[in-house]
């Protein structure tokens, strides 16, 4: 559902996406030539990015279950949201629960126009247009008023979002802003690129996040991370790789280096 007085947004085929890019790492049709040829110089020098690409999505669908079956959430704030592939956040959510209310806010282009049309008909799932960055503007667009209770508790969902923000951008400062927002009982997700500063970042994957067409994010310190979530409370296992926040099985093969590249995190706010 979104303001059917939005404007169409204008999507160029010809400039690559950090969504369709992320879309085409996971095998979807969601994208263009210009996506799959950056995708495919990535996966030349990193083959194993596909596979984080995946760790990365069932972290989410993980969490997002867990949340809402064993957490009794039934409000969601995805700030993340990508192109729709398989169980996006709602699906995950209503399965749970089907008067669970889900909020999807971005700016990218081609996803807030996928994200309309397949959100048209569900009436406990909207999509907004605002920027992550802004917390007190999101917080205070007219949808997220109406259809969000913050006298409540509400899951905050930002996976992939705060290693676009650079440090001049104070991302510290952004997620306090959603913290000081959300009522006791509340939870934020966390996913953030990962430098382990034990070598295995080597210069090479450094260049190949940081210089490619669109970039692919900054990479922190465990430390760096952990204190995005001052004040609150860890969730077990903590922050640790996403691959390893309550797997659904064991695993069956061995992970690359790349694949520890990104750690995830629920905390509850007290």
């Amino acid at each position: 559902m979104s303001d059917p007085q939005t404007p169409a947004p204008f999507i160029d085929p010809n400039r690559p996406s950090v969504a369709r890019i992320f879309n085409a790492l996971l095998g979807g049709k969601d994208n263009y030539q210009v996506d799959r040829d950056v995708r495919d110089r990535l996966l030349q020098r990193a083959p194993a990015l596909g596979d984080l690409a995946w760790d990365v999505r069932s972290f989410a669908g993980r969490v997002t279950r867990f949340l809402a079956r064993d957490g009794g959430v039934r409000q969601f704030l995805d700030c993340a949201p990508g192109l729709p592939n398989t169980e996006n956040t709602h699906e995950v959510v209503q399965r749970q629960n089907p008067e669970a209310t889900v909020v999807y806010a971005g700016i990218d282009p081609i996803v807030l126009a996928h994200g309309r049309a397949l959100l048209a008909e569900n009436e406990r799932t909207h999509f907004i247009e605002a920027d992550f960055r802004s917390p007190d503007q999101l917080f205070d667009h007219p949808t997220v008023r109406k259809c969000l209770d913050l006298s409540e508790p509400v899951a905050v969902i930002h996976i992939g979002t705060i290693q676009y923000v650079s440090d001049a951008r104070r991302p510290a400062e952004i997620l306090a802003g959603y913290i000081d927002r959300l009522p006791s009982g509340s939870y934020v997700v966390l996913a953030h690129a990962y430098d382990p500063e034990d070598g295995s970042f080597t210069p090479e994957l450094r260049e190949i996040y940081q210089d490619s067409e669109v970039g692919l994010g900054h990479f922190r310190t465990r430390s760096e991370i952990l204190s995005y979530l001052d004040g609150l409370e860890l969730i077990e296992p903590g922050l640790v790789a996403v691959s390893d926040w309550w797997p659904d099985g064991p695993r069956i093969k061995a992970q690359d280096p790349v694949q520890r590249l990104a750690l995830g995190a629920v905390a509850r706010k007290p």
